[in-house]
């Protein structure tokens, strides 16, 4: 095999969690009198972590610390209640997990949502996968497309670069392994156009779960993966 770790990105890679996210927010957003947004306008919400997220659903007079401050504490206390009611694996992810798993692949997760929702989304949707490292997001460390996330996995997991894959749905995933030097693969599956991908120069744009696995044993070169 060419690869032995494969890192994944959580939200719009693994889990389709838009309509809780959505659903967290909008609540936060009812909490404090604010006006809510359709469930459609959050995939270009989501992506850089809970902060932004709730910055972005902010009427631009009220971006402030405080307010963001506020929301959080509402998004959180509702999303730890509720974060998986209408989450669910794509289609074809638990068997590319179990296959890698079986192939010996180290498998891990890089998120920038917070890590005691990463754990517990881990935990319900994926408990038969042995993963090397769960990584959300941590106060005093900085979110995706910093790379220092995959640093800290790479602290648990040796791998030598070459042989680490990172999967993705969005130009911050794409970003965050090209400043880490591995590489990656972007899925369309998620909540980002194929077009973000491309220019954001990923290695590989894959449409099924399915087309990641000859990538790890080497089969496909970076153009055979990529859509037309």
């Amino acid at each position: 095999m060419s690869k032995r770790l494969v890192i994944f990105d959580l939200d719009g890679t693994l889990l389709n969690t838009i309509t809780d996210l959505g659903t967290a927010t909008n609540y936060a957003l009812q909490q404090e009198g604010l006006p809510t947004h359709p469930m459609q306008a959050y995939p270009s919400f989501v992506g850089n972590g809970v902060v932004r997220l709730l910055e972005r659903a902010l009427p631009e007079s009220r971006r402030t610390a405080d307010d963001i401050a506020r929301l959080r504490k509402h998004f959180t206390k509702y999303y730890d209640r509720h974060g998986a009611d209408h989450s669910e694996p794509y289609k074809g992810i638990p068997q590319l997990l179990s296959s890698l798993q079986e192939l010996g692949v180290n498998l891990a997760v890089a998120s920038n949502k917070y890590q005691s929702a990463v754990e517990a989304l881990i935990s319900r949707f994926f408990p038969d996968i042995r993963w090397a490292a769960v990584e959300g997001q941590k106060e005093g460390v900085p979110v995706k497309p910093d790379p220092s996330i995959i640093f800290e996995i790479l602290g648990k997991c040796p791998t030598p670069k070459d042989e680490v894959l990172y999967v993705g749905d969005s130009g911050v995933d794409m970003e965050t392994a090209r400043r880490a030097c591995v590489e990656s693969v972007g899925v369309t599956w998620g909540f980002r156009p194929v077009k973000e991908l491309r220019e954001y120069q990923a290695t590989h744009i894959v449409t099924l779960p399915a087309a990641i696995l000859p990538l790890v044993t080497d089969s496909l070169t970076p153009s055979s993966s990529q859509p037309n």
